[in-house]
């Protein structure tokens, strides 16, 4: 109790205690906000490839015919939920006279795709149309990126402006190449005529500046006019909630291994070389490099975060210096050398603690309103610091990451401890008579 009531004393009388509570919770809310924003970026990253791509990704290196029965085969499976082939390529969109870009179209199954990623969430008008009867125009999805530029100031997409394009026509140029006699490739030009049924928006400027939807039978005839049935270069699939990735993995090997043999007549080492991976695993180099760099710069906030064990040393070395007859009495009272030690370097853990705490409070409110804040910046000063078209995503991620928050606080009560043990020292030195002599 007598340690408690001195950690109190002290704390209220001596005021300048407050500038080294005030350090530890600063350093402490900076840490937690980098870490959680570069953490909770990482999770987006990955999760946005699992919302485009599904869990799992087969992708064989080659052309898939008859995609829709190996479909159906990996469906069978207990920890599949559903799977849909994609086909992609590169061409030209033209909306209009001068108004031409390059883009990436995706063939997608227009109706399965929504059961394998978030495709249908992420529509404006929030469902995949039907299949269109044969010779009626073909159904197309556009990203909003392609249709239009966020706000450079806001970061915000014009939807009302952006709604108008649906039901325009729109014109797709791409190609296929053709083996000529002699061994050589001639480059055909294809064009897909469509109505813009959808606005695709994700939230992520990647993918939204850049994709156009096809149905895949339709994207297929164009790239492959003699082959009748569609061709799928990749299948998305689906896993079950609480499905292990492993054991799935293993399964659709087996399946595409017999589908690859027996329907489309691979040798083995072709057969070997389809890569089945998760799509978090797809982006693990990348997520590789931006871990690296979060570690560089908590690196170097943690250093900068050192200043604060000097503060905490300066104010507990005035405060042992100032309270020295207070060392002194405890002493004359038959306190042990150790005991003064400890009360200084238990107040130094004490300040840590009420620091780390006030940090992490003020830490988690800043990470959860940061989209705020970046607003009031751009209000008060005219600066977007966060833009979609740079980020890649439309806000900025602003989940707390508890796990770094904890070795966070644990760090800056160390932190506060080391800093006051030099002081305590000090104080457990203190000789009584030479203090109380004249008193």
């Amino acid at each position: 109790m007598l340690k408690i009531f001195l950690w109190l004393r002290y704390l209220g009388k001596r005021r300048v205690v407050l500038l080294s509570v005030a350090a530890v919770a600063i350093s402490c809310a900076l840490l937690i906000t980098v870490a959680s924003i570069f953490t909770g970026f990482i999770d987006a990253f990955e999760q946005s490839a699992v919302n485009s791509l599904g869990d799992v990704v087969l992708s064989p290196g080659g052309d898939i015919k008859d995609f829709q029965e190996l479909t159906s085969k990996i469906e069978e499976l207990n920890d599949v939920a559903a799977a849909a082939g994609t086909l992609s390529t590169q061409g030209l969109l033209h909306l209009g006279k001068g108004n031409v870009r390059a883009v990436e179209i995706w063939g997608i199954e227009v109706q399965k795709e929504g059961k394998v990623t978030t495709f249908e969430n992420s529509l404006l008008k929030g469902k995949a149309a039907e299949p269109q009867a044969e010779g009626n125009a073909t159904e197309g999805y556009i990203g909003i990126g392609v249709l239009a530029e966020p706000n450079e100031q806001t970061d915000e997409y014009d939807f009302n402006a952006v709604e108008t394009t649906i039901g325009r026509q729109a014109v797709i140029t791409t190609g296929s190449g053709k083996q000529e006699e002699g061994g050589e490739s001639r480059f055909r030009r294809r064009t897909i005529q469509f109505v813009i049924t959808d606005v695709v928006f994700t939230g992520i400027y990647y993918l939204d500046s850049r994709l156009v939807y096809l149905p895949i039978d339709r994207l297929s005839q164009a790239i492959y006019p003699e082959i009748e049935q569609p061709i799928a270069r990749q299948i998305h699939i689906k896993l079950n909630k609480g499905a292990d990735t492993t054991t799935a993995i293993a399964q659709i090997r087996k399946v595409w291994e017999a589908f690859a043999s027996e329907k489309l007549g691979w040798g083995q080492m072709q057969i070997q070389w389809a890569k089945i991976e998760t799509a978090r695993q797809m982006q693990a180099r990348y997520v590789g490099e931006i871990r690296k760099q979060m570690g560089v710069l908590l690196l170097i906030f943690g250093v900068v975060s050192l200043s604060t064990v000097l503060l905490v040393f300066c104010i507990f070395y005035m405060l042992v210096e100032h309270r020295r007859h207070d060392v002194a009495i405890l002493k004359s009272c038959g306190a042990a050398s150790g005991t003064i030690a400890i009360i200084f370097m238990g107040f130094g853990g004490f300040v840590g603690v009420i620091g780390a705490g006030l940090g992490t409070v003020l830490g988690y409110y800043i990470t959860k309103n940061i989209n705020a804040v970046d607003e009031w910046i751009r209000i008060i000063f005219g600066l977007k610091l966060w833009k979609a078209s740079v980020y890649m995503f439309s806000t900025i991620p602003n989940e707390v990451d508890w796990q770094a928050v904890v070795w966070i606080a644990v760090a800056a009560i160390i932190g506060a401890i080391l800093g006051a043990t030099i002081p305590a020292i000090s104080a457990a030195l203190t000789r009584p008579v030479n203090i109380l002599r004249y008193e």
